[in-house]
């Protein structure tokens, strides 16, 4: 099934104007639920109830409320909230270009696809290939469902990318968390440590040999339910024991490192020697004819 556009927009390049296409660019595929009745198994609906009247109200009688104070709100109409989204508009105007290693990955928020639209190929191309040699992204002003937006526009994989993003003032400061400072590290768990990141380092980053096992799990369980099987289910983890001695720790993760390369290795060998051991015959079979 190909990809649905979400909407058409017009990404602005100095006086160079690209009309685009937005698609999705990944979805949670994580497993839901509905909330049911025990007793009969019908799904419960939730009623919206003011504990202040003590009765439950019809959603056309709310109004939205900010809390300036505990317990304190500023009333507001869907007429007054309109008047203050930022006006509408379908360009995405690029405001700088800065390198990608600059931009903090807490900032992203989304991702999408961007494709060029009717009459905007060449100018799409020429902008993604220009990005791709400057090795620059841009940084952009744009208007989502009412709300101004700062989005990245990135060249990936041949083509643009536009991600959604946090401003400045929703990032929550780090300096407020306890980061273990006063702790102290011996040279030699220092050594271990780094020894131990070098087993488990990989050149590339493989995304496709990872999966949502659980997610797996729930819907093996729901097929073997919906087809009316007996379900098994395994015995619980067993929870990880607090590390007292982080040396200890350290050095048994590297053993275990090396006892599973080794199990490895050695399951190999026997079908590489059997290997061998099959040219003979077939040679015997050849001086036999």
């Amino acid at each position: 099934m190909p990809p649905h556009s979400i909407g058409s927009s017009t990404l602005s390049f100095g006086l160079v104007s690209i009309p685009v296409r937005m698609f999705t660019a990944a979805s949670s595929g994580g497993v839901s639920f509905n909330q049911l009745h025990e007793k009969c198994g019908g799904r419960i609906k939730q009623q919206i109830h003011c504990p202040a009247c003590n009765e439950v109200v019809d959603r056309s009688a709310l109004v939205k409320g900010y809390e300036f104070a505990k317990d304190q709100y500023v009333r507001f109409t869907d007429d007054e909230l309109k008047r203050l989204e930022a006006e509408a508009s379908p360009t995405i105007d690029i405001l700088e270009f800065v390198p990608l290693e600059q931009v903090d990955p807490i900032y992203f928020e989304k991702s999408y696809y961007l494709g060029p639209d009717k009459g905007g190929d060449k100018a799409y191309r020429l902008l993604c290939d220009a990005m791709n040699q400057a090795s620059r992204v841009a940084l952009a002003k744009y208007v989502m469902r009412g709300k101004e937006s700062l989005v990245l526009i990135r060249a990936s994989q041949g083509g643009l990318m536009l991600h959604a993003m946090y401003f400045a003032d929703e990032i929550r400061d780090f300096g407020e968390i306890d980061k273990g400072k006063d702790a102290t590290i011996k040279p030699g768990e220092l050594a271990l440590a780094q020894k131990l990141i070098e087993e488990l380092s990989n050149p590339d980053f493989k995304p496709d040999q990872y999966h949502d096992e659980y997610r797996g799990r729930v819907l093996a369980v729901v097929e073997s339910k919906v087809e009316g099987k007996e379900i098994t289910t395994g015995a619980p983890q067993v929870a990880r024991t607090q590390v007292i001695d982080l040396m200890e720790a350290l050095k048994q993760s590297l053993e275990s490192r090396a006892a599973s390369d080794d199990s490895t290795s050695k399951a190999k060998k026997p079908a590489a020697k059997a290997k061998r051991a099959a040219a003979p015959v077939k040679e015997s079979k050849r001086a036999a004819r």
